[in-house]
């Protein structure tokens, strides 16, 4: 059954084992046990009946998508805006990551109220896929993982259960 996010416990949580999730999860990248995209795949069913994206949001709070060219010309559209009146609104450009990203956090779709997403049925892809956790090839998302384990509960909570399966 999902349960809300205490997001103070979640905290306090990250804070006692990020560095411990983080060297398990390198580990992993390292030396992937066998049949680990199948374990994701169930741990993945078994966290999204635990966890309620809708009670924690931390994601649309605290991070921000990328968003590609598509996202940009496909959000744009759905807002009645030019594509460029969208980026220039909205976005900034990151010259480093070459990536299109959010101005400012929370992101501007987030309905602070109720944690859902303004624009959810066209969101980035980023968003969609997010947070990645059963991806056909869990080991090139091991660093994804690493950076989510922070802010996202499910990422968190499915390292939990990896940790209680997979000992190294």
């Amino acid at each position: 059954m999902q349960k809300q996010v205490n997001f103070r416990s979640f905290k306090q949580k990250v804070r006692h084992n990020k560095k411990a999730f983080k060297k398990y999860l390198g580990k992993i990248e390292k030396d992937p046990p066998p049949g680990l995209d199948k374990m994701a795949e169930k741990i993945d069913a078994e966290v999204w009946q635990e966890v309620d994206c809708l009670s924690c949001a931390n994601c649309c709070k605290s991070m921000t998508p990328t968003f590609t060219k598509t996202d940009i010309k496909r959000i744009s559209a759905h807002l009645g805006m030019t594509q460029e009146a969208f980026v220039d609104k909205w976005l900034v450009y990151e010259k480093t990551d070459k990536d299109w990203v959010n101005k400012k956090q929370p992101c501007q779709f987030l309905n602070l109220d109720d944690n859902k997403c303004s624009i959810y049925e066209v969101r980035p892809a980023d968003c969609a896929g997010f947070p990645h956790l059963k991806k056909k090839k869990m080991v090139e998302y091991i660093h994804v993982h690493q950076q989510n384990v922070e802010y996202c509960p499910a990422t968190y909570r499915m390292v939990e259960k990896m940790m209680e399966r997979i000992y190294i």
